[in-house]
This record gives C-alpha cells, structure tokens and sequence, in this order.
C-alpha cells in the first residue's frame, strides 16, 4: 500500500466538507484533480473510502479510520514543522489566527502593532461567524483564536483580554435616540435586526430580554454587521452590536446609541486555543501580546 501526503491532504479537504468542489476551492485545485487523487487513494488502500448518493457525498467506514490517521498525520507534520521553527525563534515562525467577524474590527489594529514588534512572523488571518470559527477550532486549525463567549463544548483555554461593551443602536432621527434613559420594558413590540443564530452578541441580547421580559416585536435576521448597521441606519428596527463595531458611524452620527437601562451590556473578549496545543514561539509571542497590548485596540 503506497499514498501520498498530498493525497491525504486532498482526502481529508473532501472528507471534513464532504464535496469535492469546496475542497478544489479550498485546495486551489480543478475538481477533476481532486477526483483523481482520491480515485489513486482509493486504488492505492483497494477500499472505498467515499461514496456518493445523488449530490451528497459520504465517508464509508474505512474513509472515517483513514480520516482519523490522516489527521493524526497532519497534526504531527504541524508539530514537527513548529519545532523547527522554534530553533530558528520567532523570526522564521508561522502564526494561525481566527477571528469572529466583529474581533475583526480592531484584529487588523492588533496584528499591525504586532508585525511591527516581530516583522519576520509569517501571519494567516482567517475571519469568519462564530459557528465557523469554531468548527476550525475543534478541528485544530487555528493556533490562537480572537472571539467573545468561550466554547462551553470545545476543550478550549480561553484567556480575558479586554472588555467588549454591547450596546444598542437607532436610526439618528428615531425618537429613541433622544431619550436620557429607557425602561427595557419600553422594548416591548419594537423591531429588532439580529446576527445568525450562534452569535455571541445575539445570545446576550436574548438572555438580557429574557431576564427582563421584553418582548421584542418583528425580528430581521441578517448575517454580518455590515448588513446589521445599514438596516439600522435605514429605519428597519434597532440593534444590539459591539461598541467596537460603530466607531466610525457613531463618530459620524449615522447611528445613535439607545439609552436602555441596564445597558451597556459587559462581555470580554477573550484568547482561545485548544487545550494541550503546544503552541510554537510565535503563536505563545502573539498570545502574550494581546494580553498585554489592550490600549493598542482600545476604542
């Protein structure tokens, strides 16, 4: 039995989207080659480690025991490629970053001050929803990841570095804005523009209507905080986003902040990574940074 490990690679990308053209995409290769490395893998082992039912495609049972070898390998090559660049220092090192969509507001400010202190890092930035930040991390992706509330499932060290207040937000003209303080209770029936389910922010919302009783009125679920600021800039409902979200639109006057009781929301951000992951120079280097440089991010 003879394969490759680009011919694991190719397997694993197929393997963890189950799809052959996410994987070409991924990979940056033509879906035929992708076929053709799993069809010389497939011949290679003389098991199916695929099939496909209609458009679906499915791991049999020795694609699920190759997924885990093959995983287990890419880890150890991960490990080994770490090491060697430790005795080099941070200089040569490689750094794996993921960020929430909302951390990315200020990672950009974060990143610059730390490729100035260690200008030889090589830094991958991955920006994504929280459900897919997560799933990076608990494939092991990522060696430090930037987000807000902890994943209660993923066994995940997370550290505090620095507090993300959640606040409400209006169209500039709606009578709200002018109020000196609202009651939650005055909530009741309005219209709320929301992140995805899984949003941190969204969660907190929820927990905040919940303690308090509010019922909210229409509910307009757009997925990122671009969209989230327009519809709110447009008069479509009022919003609950991170204080680092709408520096420049609350500095401009395009939005206004609701003064609700019991608002600001406090939350943290806060420095994950998987539990026993040996982090390289680099990656330890970066984490200590962020929890030390908060005021290079501070709004």
């Amino acid at each position: 039995m003879h394969f490759t490990l680009r011919q694991l690679q190719v397997f694993e990308a197929v393997a963890r989207h189950l799809s052959f053209t996410r994987a070409a995409e991924e990979l940056h290769l033509t879906q035929p080659a992708v076929s053709m490395q799993i069809k010389q893998l497939e011949s290679s082992v003389e098991l199916p480690l695929l099939e496909q039912v209609g458009k679906k495609v499915y791991l049999t049972e020795p694609g699920r025991v190759l997924l885990d070898h093959s995983r287990r390998i890419a880890d150890c090559l991960s490990s080994a490629r770490e090491e060697l660049n430790d005795l080099r220092g941070t200089e040569g090192g490689r750094l794996r970053v993921g960020v929430v969509s909302t951390v990315n507001y200020f990672a950009t400010k974060l990143l610059a001050a730390f490729t100035r202190a260690y200008p030889e890092v090589q830094i991958t930035l991955d920006v994504g929803n929280r459900r897919e930040i997560l799933h990076k991390l608990e494939s092991n992706e990522p060696d430090i990841v930037l987000m807000g509330e902890p994943p209660p499932d993923i066994d995940a060290v997370a550290e505090p570095f620095m507090r993300n207040p959640l606040v409400m937000i209006c169209a500039p003209d709606n009578p709200l804005a002018r109020r000196r303080r609202l009651a939650p209770s005055r909530l009741d029936g309005l219209g709320f523009v929301v992140r995805e389910s899984g949003s941190g922010t969204r969660a907190a919302m929820e927990r905040f209507f919940d303690h308090q009783g509010v019922r909210p009125g229409r509910i307009m679920e757009l997925t990122g905080n671009e969209a989230i600021k327009q519809a709110v800039r447009a008069g479509i409902g009022l919003a609950v986003v991170s204080a680092h979200t709408i520096e420049l639109e609350r500095d401009a006057g395009l939005v206004a902040i609701v003064p609700v009781t019991g608002f600001p929301l406090q939350r943290q951000w806060f420095v994950v990574r998987r539990n026993g992951k040996r982090l390289s120079l680099a990656a330890e280097a970066f984490r200590a940074f962020v929890l030390s440089h908060e005021e290079a991010v501070r709004p």
